[in-house]
């Protein structure tokens, strides 16, 4: 096959038909794979093994400072381990434009300014995916990959992603439509941040004019204050400012020439049209909603803590509004307060989305469409999260059904003597030829050489949590209170002054507020693990306490495994240790490795099992839901709402506080105060404050798309 660059060696012009003529060479490639070796991300899309110089890869991701690895308990290290560095490679040759057409200057030149427009990839490398992955997908045909080019929508058929011989995806296809919003679910470990990842990479086939922006890392901590972050982010606004404060220093000194005037004019008009003079009011408001006051939106960058910078990274990619934001877990990091904004705000995101959340209120109040990760496959469903349980519950039944009825058929044959081999080879001819009948005439045409015949149905597994917390045994009122306390920090102003507060076995509190404002020390205070500086906190001498929090995995002996751990302190059967971690959703294999081997998810399920082996009277539960999947926060909200005694919450999940029908009870100006009202009085009136309009809840896009 033709190299361009042997031809731009020999000094030949490249003509359109030479170019046409190498494109179709490389579209006839029957797979494009991506070989098992280290390689630098390119800012080229690679197409076929080649490089295309003419399109660069927008590969686009917030700056770094070089911890790249976010915690993020949700995705199981089996797949996070996956991603390492990359090596140094030479750079790309320029771009030769003498002779491109007038049509491929003006593509050229759009790509070069949406690479401008972005965080540029980090020079360590750290983004990369690393030689353990291997990734495969099917042909492009020669019209399909000249259609790309236009394409607003994705559509990439059949491909594989495989980590160290595990297969994460096989044969499966990713189709994202242009506008809408979609919701990336399905069990931890199994894909969704690679997925993610690859798609940010461009490692499958992302059209070229959808620049894509994938939000992992925080900002660079340095003297760049959180505003100017946000502003910077976008290189052509901030280019053309700096031009137009050049040469308006310029004509008032009297000096410009009539070239600089019209140069002021044409740039005015660029301005306008791209509403220059709102840019700093918009970024002041993504940042307002994120929880920056304006005083904090004035400090630089390394004053932040790392959640804090992951919130500039975010708003970043808010400001940027580029054709494909990819989210992953994006309130992990974010207080209630912040999360009902950034809800409220994505319900109206015009471009399209793809977030990968344990948030089922966020996937109902702001998806159009879920994608199910489920057996190596991607399956689509319209409609919001709550749609979507409806609709598997539906499709569960019927795998069911069917898996039974080709069980049933086994049998009949093994019974009229056919061995179980040709028992099951006559089940799948069977299969295979229904496959068959179902497929359109163009699925038929478009059908690969190398398929293989339909295998036996599997029986359909559902991942099932569900666990209870022991009743406690009757207590007499007061159990636990806090009287005219006040307390601070050590040279820090006073979070409290003269609070007073109690609880009963039959309270439900969720308490909000947005970070920083004293919430956890609240619960520290409350626990006894902090002495206020006046007043005094009471408790009954009987009452005993269960606190879990982000650090309670910590606490746990890291060198036992779950099951040894449970049998040492709480004196639990063999079988019952392993039956009680199984009900928590631990896989079975990870119940006799050391807990230090664990990932963040599993050992927040060992730390679970701990609470409830302890029987509490009391649940003292402070953001609990940071490491748990959604089956397992409804399985909580279910053991909670069942529980006999009293609970306190502190948590970002709208949904959890809705189901426990907590109390809300609010953080704010030193004191702690109920709220007159429920959730929706309270998300209405935090929106009203920040000067936002109410979205509709669920959105309404989503219920449409049922």
């Amino acid at each position: 096959m033709a190299n361009p660059g042997e031809v731009s060696k020999k000094g030949k012009k490249k003509t359109k038909a030479n170019k046409k003529k190498w494109m179709e060479e490389l579209s006839d490639e029957e797979e494009i794979v991506i070989p098992k070796t280290v390689e630098k991300v390119s800012n080229k899309r690679e197409r076929g093994g080649k490089k295309d110089p003419k399109i660069e890869n927008l590969k686009i991701d917030s700056d770094n400072d070089g911890n790249d690895k976010k915690e993020n308990g949700n995705e199981e290290e089996v797949e996070e381990q996956y991603f390492g560095e990359i090596e140094e490679t030479k750079p790309e040759p320029e771009v030769k434009t003498e002779n491109l057409s007038r049509k491929e200057m003006r593509r050229l030149k759009r790509k070069n300014e949406l690479l401008k427009n972005y965080p540029k990839e980090s020079s360590d490398g750290q983004n990369g995916l690393d030689s353990q992955f291997s990734i495969s997908q099917a042909t492009q045909g020669k019209r399909a990959n000249a259609a790309l080019e236009n394409q607003v929508d994705i559509k990439v058929d059949k491909f594989s992603i495989a980590a160290k011989g595990k297969d994460l995806f096989v044969n499966a296809s990713l189709h994202i439509t242009a506008n809408r919003r979609y919701g990336l679910v399905g069990p931890n470990g199994h894909g969704k941040t690679t997925l993610l990842r690859h798609i940010a990479l461009r490692k499958l086939s992302v059209p070229p004019n959808i620049d894509v922006l994938y939000c992992e890392q925080e900002v660079i901590a340095d003297d760049t204050r959180a505003i100017d972050a946000v502003l910077k982010a976008d290189s052509k606004w901030l280019s053309l400012k700096n031009q137009r404060e050049d040469l308006l220093t310029i004509i008032n000194s009297g000096t410009a020439s009539d070239e600089k005037m019209a140069l002021y004019n044409k740039l005015e008009e660029e301005w306008n049209i791209m509403k220059g003079d709102t840019a700093q009011s918009r970024a002041s408001r993504i940042l307002a909603g994120l929880g920056f006051t304006r005083e904090m939106q004035q400090r630089p960058t390394k004053n932040f803590s790392g959640g804090w910078r992951m919130r500039v990274s975010l708003a970043r990619a808010l400001f940027l509004e580029p054709t494909l934001l990819l989210l992953d877990e994006p309130t992990n990091h974010l207080d209630l307060n912040a999360v009902i904004w950034l809800d409220n705000y994505l319900q109206t995101w015009k471009k399209t989305l793809l977030v990968v959340s344990h948030d089922q209120s966020f996937l109902d109040n702001v998806c159009t469409d879920i994608i199910h990760l489920d057996q190596c496959k991607l399956f689509y469903y319209r409609g919001n999260y709550e749609a979507f349980k409806r609709m598997l519950v539906q499709k569960r039944k019927e795998q069911m059904k069917d898996w039974e009825k080709q069980e049933k058929k086994l049998k009949e044959l093994k019974a009229g003597g056919k061995t179980k081999k040709l028992a099951e080879t006559k089940v799948k001819e069977a299969l295979t030829r229904k496959q068959q009948k179902n497929k359109t005439m163009h699925q038929k045409q478009q059908q690969d050489e190398d398929d293989k015949p339909q295998e036996l149905l599997q029986k359909p597994r559902e991942y099932l949590v569900k666990f209870n917390f022991p009743d406690p045994p009757p207590l007499n009122p007061p159990i636990l209170g806090l009287h005219d306390v006040s307390f601070g920090y050590p040279k820090q102003k006073k979070l409290f002054e003269n609070i007073n507060f109690g609880i009963d076995l039959d309270s439900r509190i969720a308490i909000v507020g947005p970070n920083g404002v004293g919430k956890s020390t609240f619960l520290k205070l409350l626990v006894g693990d902090l002495e206020p500086l006046t007043g005094e906190q009471r408790k009954n001498h009987r009452l005993r306490i269960g606190k879990y929090d982000q650090h309670s995995a910590d606490q746990l002996r890291l060198d036992l495994s779950p099951v040894l751990y449970l049998k040492e302190l709480f004196d639990l059967d063999y079988q019952d240790a392993r039956k009680m971690l199984g009900k928590l959703g631990l896989a079975s294999h990870a119940h006799t490795i050391p807990i230090n081997d664990l990932s963040g998810g599993q050992k927040s399920r060992v730390a679970l099992a701990d609470l409830v082996c302890r029987k509490p009277d009391v649940l003292i539960l402070d953001e609990p839901t940071n490491n748990l999947d959604i089956e397992s926060i409804d399985a909580l909200a279910l053991a909670i709402s069942s529980y006999k005694g009293g609970v306190i919450i502190v948590s970002h999940d709208e949904r959890l506080i809705r189901e426990t029908d907590c109390q809300l009870w609010v953080v704010e100006h030193q004191k702690i105060e109920q709220i007159d009202g429920d959730f929706d009085d309270y998300r209405k009136e935090l929106l009203e404050q920040l000067g936002e309009q109410l979205a509709a809840t669920p959105s309404a896009a989503a219920q449409s798309a049922i």
